[in-house]
This record gives structure tokens, sequence and C-alpha cells, in this order.
């Protein structure tokens, strides 16, 4: 909501708020952007003192040297992620906005990971399994994973232009197919745009939505490509089934949210729902990818 509704910078320093230590500025001041940019650093610390307790509580009782690890990382992770949003403030750039962002959702994929294999069902988790099934399956789930994430790295790159949309119509561009982005063209569709007090585009710009619109649809195929292939190869694993199901599911919903995010000419509700629902989506992709793995490892051991 920070960045949908343009309030990053509400609160002008860091770590303090308007002068005042972070965790006793009054509540009265709350109001208006400082109420979303001031609340995000709360939940951030938040997140960072969980984050913590979760890396020692690891070390204390897990008595597997990887999970240990992941723990650390989570911790390096926040630390950094905390940083980072810091130097937003201070540095006023928009390049660190997009790292902020893109380290966020990595950090979420490491949570749920550290979730899963710290459920009582993970040890357990040795399904009968043909290895010439199961690896194609997971060769998939990696493969669209790392795509959903390019593909939040690019709405990330966008929504941190802090920029009118560069194309608003969907799902035509500019009234085609295929956009045109000659000078001509450009020239004209920037004298529509500035007629309307919009912020004129390039080439770039109108070609860096094109290719979020285009992975999108290669996500899609792939996500119900791993559900054919799990129902088809390996329906007994009744978590990973469910999972593929739901994860074509939460596609469709992305796509409709991704097109009415434009139609809403980039409303601050639909479109951080739509970031929201990107996040699930890369986590069923960890989620996935790790009980393919396991899957393996039970197998081979």
């Amino acid at each position: 909501m920070v960045t949908s509704k343009g309030v990053g910078l509400a609160v002008p320093d860091w770590p303090t708020t308007f002068g005042y230590n972070m965790f006793l500025f009054p509540v009265s001041k709350w109001i208006g952007g400082v109420l979303f940019e001031h609340t995000h650093r709360l939940i951030a610390s938040t997140v960072g003192f969980l984050t913590i307790i979760l890396a020692i509580w690891l070390w204390r009782t897990e008595d597997r040297p990887a999970v240990r690890t992941l723990g650390l990382l989570a911790v390096g992770g926040v630390i950094l992620q905390g940083i980072l949003g810091g130097l937003r403030v201070t540095m006023l750039k928009d390049q660190i906005g997009i790292f902020h962002a893109c380290l966020a959702q990595a950090f979420v994929g490491l949570i749920v990971l550290i979730a899963i294999v710290t459920t009582n069902s993970w040890r357990s988790l040795a399904p009968d399994v043909d290895l010439r099934k199961i690896v194609p399956i997971k060769t998939l789930a990696i493969a669209t994973t790392i795509a959903i994430y390019l593909q939040l790295a690019l709405g990330a790159t966008m929504r941190h232009q802090h920029k009118d949309l560069a194309i608003l119509d969907f799902p035509t561009a500019n009234g085609a197919w295929i956009p045109d982005t000659s000078a001509a063209a450009l020239a004209k569709i920037n004298a529509w745009r500035d007629a309307r007090a919009l912020s004129d585009v390039d080439a770039v710009q109108i070609w860096l939505q094109m290719a979020h619109r285009f992975l999108a649809v290669l996500i899609g195929i792939a996500v119900i490509a791993f559900c054919i292939r799990v129902v088809k190869d390996a329906s007994h694993m009744t978590a990973l089934r469910r999972l593929s199901i739901w994860w074509v599911v939460l596609f469709f919903l992305q796509f409709t949210l991704g097109a009415w995010t434009i139609w809403s000419n980039k409303a601050a509700d639909v479109a951080t729902t739509h970031v929201a629902v990107g996040a699930i989506m890369l986590s069923f992709g960890v989620s996935a990818w790790a009980i393919c793995w396991r899957a393996l490892q039970a197998r081979n051991s």
C-alpha cells in the first residue's frame, strides 16, 4: 500500500519518525500517508524481532545444520531488508526500492521453506515415487518459481517508477496487440496522454509492461502444465496434488487482478492485492519444489 499510494516518503527521516523514536511516535499523528509508512516500519520491526526469535529457536532445537543455516539466512535477509528500506528514504533512489521489493519476496519464500521443513510431516514424507516422473515435475516447479520471481521483479520495477501506467488498455496495448513504439507513434501517444494530464512514456516503459504480460502467459502455461503432470504422474502425493490445483486457481485470480489493475488505472487496493497474490504464488512454487525435493531425497536414501 505504501508504494501503491505513493507515500513512501510521507515520513522523511529514518530510523526516526519526524525526530521521534519510531516506537514512541504519537498515535494522534498517524494520519494520511504517515499512517501507511509508519505502520509499515512498525510491522517491519515486528517481523525482524520474530525472525531473530525463530533463528534462536531453530539453533537451540534443530539437529539439522541446514535448517539452522536457513534461520541465520532469514536474520541476515531481514536486517538487509531493513537497511534497504531506510536507504530508500534517505538516498531517494528508486533502484533501492526495487531491490527492497525483490528481497521481500525472496524473504517470504525463505520463511515458507523454513515452515515446511519444520512440519511434523516433513521427515515422514517418503512417498513411493518413480524417479523418471518426479524429476521432470521438480524441474518444472523450479522453472515456474524462477519465472514468478522474475515476474515480481518486473512488477516492482514498474511500480517503483512512480508513474502512470505505460499502457492503459487490456488485453490490447494502445489499441493494438503488438504496440507501435516508433518515434511518430510515441509522439501521438504522449500528445494524447498530455491532454489528460498523464505522464509521458517511452518505448522502454511500454515494452517493460509488455514483457510483464508475455511472462504472465508463460507462467500460466507452466502452472497448468505442472498441475497436469502432477495429477497424471504423482496423484498419490496428496499435498502436491492439492497444491498444484490451487496454484492454477491462484494464477487465474492473479491474471484477473492484473487486468483489473490496468482497467482501474492502478487503484491502490487492486494493485496491492495483485502483489500479495503474486507473493502467494511464489510461496506455492517454493512449496512445490520443496515437496518434490524431499520425495526424491527420501527415495534415494
